[in-house]
C-alpha cells in the first residue's frame, strides 16, 4: 500500500517543499477498477457552469502525503492537477486557519485568535468564529453565486445559513461519511436536513465546501503516526471519491475545480512542561497562573499563562508594561526543558498574528506540549510554527496538470476560488490568485 501511494505522494514528505508538484507522470497506469467509493469514467457534462468543490480536511498534515495511507481518489484528482504542500497561518489553530482560508486575510486582519487574555472582558478566550473582514461565502453570495457548506462551520452565518437553498449550511455531525452523505445529496438534488428543515437546492451550487475532522480527532488522540490516523485518512479519501463521482453523475465534473487542503499539521508529544513553565516564572518571585477558557485570573496574579498549542503570556497588574520583568521572564522560560521558541510582540507582528496575544508567545519543542499532566500514550497537538505545512491540491477544470503553485498559502485559497468563479476576491484579502497553476481561460 505504501509503495503504490509513494509513487505519487512521496515527493512532498519533507516539509520545506511548498511548491513541489507530485502529480503522476503522463505515462502512469490508470487506476485499478474500484468499488463505488472510487471514481468511474462515466461523465456527462453540463456546459458553461463553472463550479468549485472545496474539501476542507481538518488536520491534513503535509507529512501524510508520504504514502502511509492508501488514497486512490486523491491520487486520481492529482493526475488532473497538482498535489503539493501549502503553508498556514500563526497560530496554527483550527478556527484561525479556516478564517484565513475563508477570507484570504492573515489573522492580523481577520482578528481571529485563540487562547489569550481578552483585555475587554478580563477573561481568557478560546477559539471563536469572529472574523473582521468579508468571507468568500459573502463575496460569492453577493455576486449572485449559489453556495453550500457541509459543516465547514467558518462560513455559517457568514455567507451560508440554515434553511437557505441558495446559500445553504448543513451540520450533519458524525464522521466524514455523514458529511459525504449531505454533499452527495446536494449534488444529486435530494433534500438534506438543514437545522431541522428539509431543504433541496435548486441547482448544483457554484461553490460547495465539505468539512471533515476525522483526521484531526485521530491525530489528537493517538498522534500523527498512528494506525488510527491512517485509517481516518483513508475514510476521508473514500468520501472524496463519492463526492467527485456525484459531480460526474450531475454532469458538472468537467466544469468543476477541486481544491483540498488541511487547516494545520500535527506534532506528536509524549512530554508536557506546563507545570515547569509556571514554576520558572514563580521562581523569579512573580505570581503566575494558568487560566482556563472563560475564566479570569485570580486577584494578585501578575503573569497569566493562556494555553492551547501556543502559550500566550500576559503581564498584568503591577507588572503590566514592565520591560525588565518581561526580559527576566523570557530568559527564565528559555531555560525550561522542552520550550522551543519564544516570540515577542515584534516577532508576532512579523508573522502577521492577531495583535491580541500576550507580551510573549511560547511554543513547545517537538515531542512536548505545554499542558499540565502527562498522557499515558502518545498524542498530537498543533498551534505552533511546527504545524504550518499542510496538504494542498488543485485539480480539474481550469487547472494545468502537473503545475503546482509556487508557495501556496492559506490566504491564496479565497482569491483563487473567487477568480475561478469570476467574482472579485473578498474585501480584505491579502492573498493572490495562484495563476501559474491555472489555464488562461475556462471558457
Amino acid at each position: 500500500m505504501r509503495e503504490r501511494s509513494a509513487v505519487l505522494l512521496g515527493a512532498v514528505a519533507a516539509l520545506g517543499l511548498t511548491a513541489t508538484a507530485v502529480a503522476a507522470p503522463a505515462t502512469a497506469a490508470p487506476a485499478e477498477a474500484a468499488p463505488s467509493s472510487r471514481l468511474t469514467d462515466t461523465v456527462t457534462d453540463v456546459p458553461d457552469e463553472d463550479k468549485v468543490v472545496l474539501f476542507a480536511v481538518d488536520g491534513f498534515d503535509a507529512d501524510y502525503l508520504d504514502g502511509r495511507a492508501d488514497l486512490p481518489n486523491l491520487e486520481a484528482l492529482a493526475r488532473r492537477g497538482a498535489l503539493s504542500t501549502g503553508t498556514g497561518v500563526m497560530s496554527s489553530m483550527t478556527n484561525q486557519s479556516w478564517s484565513s482560508v475563508a477570507t484570504g486575510a492573515y489573522p492580523e486582519r481577520t482578528l481571529n485568535a485563540s487562547y489569550y487574555l481578552d483585555p475587554v472582558t478580563g477573561t481568557v478566550r478560546g477559539q471563536s468564529r469572529a472574523i473582521a473582514v468579508e468571507t468568500l461565502g459573502e463575496a460569492l453570495a453577493g455576486a449572485g453565486k449559489t453556495v453550500a457548506s457541509v459543516q465547514w462551520f467558518i462560513l455559517q452565518n457568514r455567507g451560508v445559513a440554515y434553511g437557505d437553498p441558495e446559500a445553504l449550511y448543513t451540520q450533519p455531525g458524525g464522521t466524514c461519511e455523514r458529511r459525504g452523505d449531505d454533499a452527495v445529496a446536494i449534488l444529486e438534488g435530494r433534500p438534506v436536513d438543514s437545522g431541522g428543515t428539509a431543504v433541496t437546492v435548486p441547482e448544483v451550487p457554484d461553490f460547495l465546501a465539505v468539512y471533515c475532522d476525522d483526521v484531526d480527532g485521530a491525530g489528537h488522540t493517538t498522534g500523527e503516526d498512528s494506525a488510527a490516523t491512517v485509517a481516518a485518512l483513508e475514510r476521508v479519501d473514500e468520501q472524496i471519491g463519492r463526492v467527485v463521482q456525484a459531480t460526474k453523475d450531475a454532469g458538472t465534473y468537467g466544469r468543476t475545480t477541486f481544491v483540498l487542503l488541511g487547516d494545520h499539521g500535527f506534532t506528536s508529544y509524549d512530554h508536557v512542561n506546563g507545570p515547569q513553565t509556571e514554576a520558572a516564572v514563580e521562581a523569579l518571585g512573580y505570581e503566575a497562573e494558568w487560566v482556563g477558557t472563560g475564566r479570569a485570573p485570580a486577584p494578585g496574579t501578575q503573569v497569566v499563562l493562556a494555553g492551547g498549542g501556543l502559550t500566550s503570556v500576559h503581564l498584568v497588574g503591577n507588572l503590566a508594561g514592565d520591560g525588565g520583568a518581561l526580559a527576566r521572564i523570557e530568559a527564565a522560560l528559555a531555560d525550561v526543558e522542552g520550550i522551543g521558541r519564544i516570540y515577542g510582540k515584534d516577532d508576532q507582528a512579523a508573522m502577521r498574528m492577531a495583535p491580541v496575544y500576550g507580551d510573549l508567545v511560547v511554543e513547545p519543542a517537538p515531542g512536548w506540549a505545554m499542558f499540565a499532566a502527562d498522557a499515558d500514550h502518545t498524542r498530537g497537538r498543533h498551534g505552533t510554527s511546527q504545524e504550518l505545512e499542510v496538504a494542498f491540491l488543485l485539480s480539474g477544470a481550469g487547472v494545468q496538470p502537473g503545475v503546482a503553485p509556487a508557495g501556496a498559502r492559506h490566504v491564496d485559497v479565497a482569491p483563487t476560488v473567487a477568480h475561478l468563479l469570476g467574482v472579485p476576491a473578498p474585501a480584505g484579502s491579502q492573498g493572490r490568485v495562484l495563476a501559474e497553476s491555472l489555464v488562461t481561460a475556462r471558457r
